[in-house]
């Protein structure tokens, strides 16, 4: 990174404190105050009430240019973003009597290779917790754990029971092994509770995320025309976050054209659009450790067929309708039956299942509703630091989450996906005029949502409507747009 001069003040001063050298960079998200960090770790405190509370940070990865990410649980906690860290938190009566981040000491050699660290000191300096250095992470916790304290709550992904352990479960397991009476307790549940309802740093975070992923689904509708191969597309939707300070994508970037449209999570991205198609693209920067995910379904010849349309509309009346309801106190499962019920009809109307409530036979006695063979995925999931975050059943102010509905008439569905059994190969004939009309047509709408103190909040705006997508389209394209000095701007909050 290229240091701001408000980047080297506060390396100048984080030097002084610890004797390091002027530049260095700190890892801590400077758009959330450690106050912020502190308040969420009391909070977690709060619902464990006794022990040790454990949080490991990611390892570091085995060689020094593989690309490092912290975990999601530790950067909610902490906002440190160095490698092999951990949190051990003393908590008594609900409360934290004592706290300490264990983070790489400073290793000058080393760091040539890897970067800066900020060592103990500059851990306490930038994040406001005692810093110790992670090798006596192990003397430390057999310290306590031979003194009395036998439970220990983990926040993060660990799981004793799994037969491939993550990083997290085997470091985890390292620190407690040979020790009987101790009890390792998930504090998974009570953190997830936490994070499901978003600050307002958060929430700043996730807008920038979004409006940075809403500018390259506009660079992709520019860029999409017939012979253009899938991975132009994704590397002009990648350009766009890293051009604008996102980290990276928040996941694998989704450009499916042709029958790709109707695979959900295709991500090969290599094959070249062709007169006719639709390009679905799905994808999503993340900023801040914050990440945004929108889809955009695009006409390759500029404007949508009829029957392209037919189904578009479908998706869009389905998303509306779910869109409509949200607000305070409506549940995931509200927004997905009225969603359902639109696709149901319309899927009726448009000849593809024999009537709303029509189901076929999926084999072993089960029968499921029509309406699931072109459309089998959930309509929402909370955004935060995870793609997929943690987010409550019932929504409230605060809450981040996407609506997408789908529409996707695979190819080989009665070939291959379907039982062949008599009873759908009477729903086959039945369904198949409508079926050879609308076959390798896939649409997906998604947009991103916060839930305010009166209703919803779409916080994806780019253009999503059939007019306002073929007039997008309709102008020329002649490379990205020019540089926006204000979005860039933006990173000079971070350190």
């Amino acid at each position: 990174m290229k240091p701001s001069p408000c980047t080297l003040v506060r390396a100048f001063l984080l030097a002084a404190l610890v004797g390091a050298a002027l530049g260095r960079a700190q890892p801590l998200d400077a758009q959330i105050p450690a106050a912020e960090y502190a308040n969420r770790r009391a909070a977690l405190a709060a619902e464990i009430g006794e022990g040790i509370l454990l949080a490991m940070g990611s390892a570091q990865p085995p060689e020094d240019y593989v690309n490092f990410y912290q975990n999601s649980p530790f950067r909610y906690l902490t906002g440190f973003v160095e490698p092999n860290a951990a949190l051990v938190a003393l908590v008594s009566g609900r409360r934290i009597t004592s706290e300490t981040l264990f983070v790489n000491p400073r290793d000058p050699a080393q760091e040539t290779w890897e970067g800066y660290r900020v060592g103990p000191e500059g851990a306490a300096a930038v994040t406001g917790i005692a810093g110790r250095s992670v090798d006596d992470l192990p003397v430390v916790m057999d310290s306590l754990l031979a003194n009395g304290w036998s439970q220990v709550h983990v926040a993060g992904t660990y799981d004793g029971s799994a037969d491939v352990r993550n990083d997290v479960t085997q470091r985890v397991d390292a620190l407690v092994q040979d020790r009987s009476g101790v009890e390792i307790l998930s504090a998974q549940p009570q953190l997830e509770a936490l994070r499901g309802v978003k600050s307002d740093a958060e929430i700043a975070l996730l807008r920038k995320a979004i409006d940075i992923t809403s500018q390259a689904q506009r660079e992709l509708a520019g860029l999409v025309e017939p012979g253009v191969n899938e991975f132009e597309g994704h590397s002009a939707v990648e350009y766009t976050f890293r051009r604008y300070g996102a980290e990276r994508p928040a996941f694998a970037t989704i450009v499916g054209s042709g029958p790709n449209s109707t695979v959900l999570h295709y991500n090969a991205n290599d094959r070249f659009m062709e007169e006719g198609d639709v390009v679905v693209a799905d994808i999503g920067a993340s900023y801040g450790g914050y990440a945004a995910d929108v889809t955009r379904t695009l006409p390759v010849s500029g404007r949508f067929t009829e029957a392209q349309r037919e189904i578009y509309q479908l998706v869009r009346d389905a998303q509306t309708a779910a869109e409509e309801i949200a607000r305070p106190g409506t549940s995931a499962g509200d927004m997905a039956r009225e969603a359902a019920t639109v696709l149901a009809v319309g899927l009726t109307e448009l000849g593809l299942i024999e009537s709303p409530g029509a189901t076929f036979d999926a084999g072993g006695g089960q029968e499921y509703p029509q309406y699931f063979l072109y459309y089998m995925h959930a309509l929402s999931h909370g955004i935060g630091l995870d793609v997929h975050d943690p987010w409550p059943r019932v929504m409230e102010p605060g809450v981040a989450f996407t609506i997408e509905p789908g529409i996707y008439v695979r190819p080989n569905l009665f070939t291959e996906v379907v039982p062949d059994t008599p009873r759908n190969r009477q729903m086959r004939e039945a369904l198949l005029p409508a079926f050879e009309r609308y076959v390798g047509i896939g649409v997906r709408i998604e947009d991103d949502y916060l839930i305010t103190e009166t209703g919803v909040e779409r916080l994806s705006l780019s253009p999503r409507e059939i007019d306002e997508l073929e007039a997008l389209m309709a102008e020329p394209w002649t490379g990205p747009d020019p540089r926006d000095s204000d979005w860039v701007e933006w990173y000079r909050a971070f350190p």
